[in-house]
């Protein structure tokens, strides 16, 4: 059974044209984890009526943000969102600095390669250098996970206070049999990645994956992104030190550049 978001149909009253602008990001946040959806799939998401969902769903495709597909009849992200992600992207300063330095890590461990940054309890993948050795084990899952889950999340949190809070407020959702449960663990980890000036991840994700990240430090001191490589665990952990080493020097070289 599909279980019911937490957005329109729980949301506190307000200006009506603001409560239709917060719904319709509900639907959108509806796709991130799946492709199409039909109206019925919106309105019992959202927890709400049929013609709700279809009202939101028209007035996302008439901006370009969702559109129909003739074949189903089901709904999936539009074009223009794309369009926009991609100016999220260009208009990146860190990203434009760190793509040579991604390159270079992933040339030296031939490891897909990442440069992730925090936002809440997550982490976001904003640049993404697939592996030399053609395998991927990520495909499009992963953009955004739960920070608690992955050594980029652990690298940032444990050099910014912010973040590991935002993850201990929204609580540790257990992926595997290996991620990180409880508050404790959590703090155990940060303070064990501020002691290596690195952090590893151990099919915490998803099975089989292993990474390891270093963090990015800004002017204040404070993490702000993580440079990461990751794998299968047997090419990630057979190698973990160097691999540590690499990133390390990377996420430094781009510490520096920000002033860190």
């Amino acid at each position: 059974m599909t279980s019911v978001r937490p957005g329109a149909a729980d949301r506190a009253p307000g200006p009506p044209q603001l409560q239709s602008v917060l719904a319709a990001l509900d639907v959108l946040d509806c796709f991130t984890t799946a492709e199409e959806l039909g109206v019925t799939d919106v309105a019992r998401r959202l927890g709400v009526a049929k013609s709700t969902a279809h009202r939101l769903l028209t007035a996302l495709c008439a901006r370009g943000l969702a559109e129909r597909v003739p074949a189903t009849g089901h709904y999936r992200l539009g074009l223009h969102l794309w369009e926009l992600g991609q100016l999220v992207q260009d208009r990146t300063p860190l990203r434009h600095l760190a793509l040579p330095m991604l390159e270079e890590v992933r040339l030296r461990t031939r490891l897909t390669t990442h440069l992730s940054i925090a936002d809440g309890p997550d982490v976001v993948f904003v640049e993404r250098l697939s592996s030399l050795s053609g395998i991927s084990m990520l495909g499009e899952r992963g953009r955004r996970v739960p920070l608690h889950t992955t050594s980029a999340g652990k690298a940032i949190a444990a050099f910014n206070p912010e973040v590991s809070q935002a993850r201990v407020a929204a609580g540790f959702p257990v992926l595997t049999e290996h991620t990180i449960a409880s508050a404790e663990r959590w703090e155990d980890c940060l303070a064990d990645v501020r002691r290596r000036g690195s952090a590893v991840s151990y099919s915490e994700n998803l099975p089989g994956l292993a990474s390891v990240a270093a963090p990015i430090i800004d002017t204040s001191g404070v993490a702000v992104a993580a440079v990461s490589v990751a794998g299968p665990t047997s090419d990630v952990l057979g190698n973990v030190d160097r691999h540590a080493r690499v990133v390390m020097v990377a996420a430094a070289r781009l510490s520096r550049r920000l002033g860190g």
